[in-house]
């Protein structure tokens, strides 16, 4: 197996991107509980696609993210949040983002 010369391998003197651990909202504001009748805070968690974001994206511990989609689908399940966009443009309402 004959290969071409080696090529040395380039080092970077910067150090690795280490990203910053996001720290759950509700820890850090000491909630007790997360309430389904409280659309402002539950919208702040629903993507564009009206999507549940995942923990990864908002920084919540599995506690608070459990009770968070709980929360939202029970307001869905009441017609308090709609489950689809399509929903949204058919009451006129505009993107919560």
């Amino acid at each position: 197996m004959v290969s071409g010369p080696r090529r040395p391998v380039r080092r970077s003197s910067r150090p690795k991107y280490i990203p910053k651990r996001k720290v759950c909202a509700f820890c850090a504001d000491k909630v007790k509980e997360i309430s389904y009748r409280d659309i402002p805070l539950l919208r702040r968690y629903i993507s564009d696609r009206h999507k549940i974001e995942p923990r990864r994206r908002t920084g919540n511990c599995a506690k608070h993210q459990r009770a968070l989609s709980q929360a939202i689908k029970r307001a869905r399940h009441i017609a308090l949040i709609p489950h689809t966009p399509a929903q949204m443009r058919k009451a006129g309402v505009s993107s919560p983002r």
